[in-house]
């Protein structure tokens, strides 16, 4: 399996560390620092925190689920789950019927996805 830090730098292709890391919107010490998997004044390992792999999901526009497990924060199943909520939750017949989901709180996602939840226990 892929290491994060050499999943993020394929993301990131040819672009320069510090383009990439002004799209994300982090340093382009650390986005190296994440690239390379470790802290290279302590020699430590480095694991980006959920609101970073968020970040660096949007800028590439890359499967959040997929940084997450390969971070350790889920599983490749849990991963998979997200995978298909977005892709439930990213529907534009669903968006026409829920205009405002872009723009929802915390409490109106849960709800979405507790209603997913109930649909997949359902099939």
């Amino acid at each position: 399996m892929m290491k994060l830090g050499e999943y993020i730098k394929q993301l990131r292709g040819k672009t320069s560390l510090r383009e990439a890391s002004e799209k994300i919107g982090i340093s382009h010490t650390y986005l190296d620092t994440v690239e390379k998997g470790f802290d290279k004044r302590s020699g430590k390992p480095i694991n980006p925190t959920p609101d970073t792999l968020k970040l660096i999901a949007q800028a590439y526009n890359c499967d959040y689920g997929k940084l997450m497990a390969l971070a350790g924060y889920w599983s490749e199943e849990e991963s998979e789950n997200e995978k298909e909520f977005q892709a439930f939750a990213n529907d534009p017949e669903l968006q026409r019927w829920y205009r405002k989901l872009p723009e929802s709180d915390e409490e109106d996602v849960r709800k979405l996805r507790e209603m997913w939840e109930i649909i997949r226990r359902d099939k």
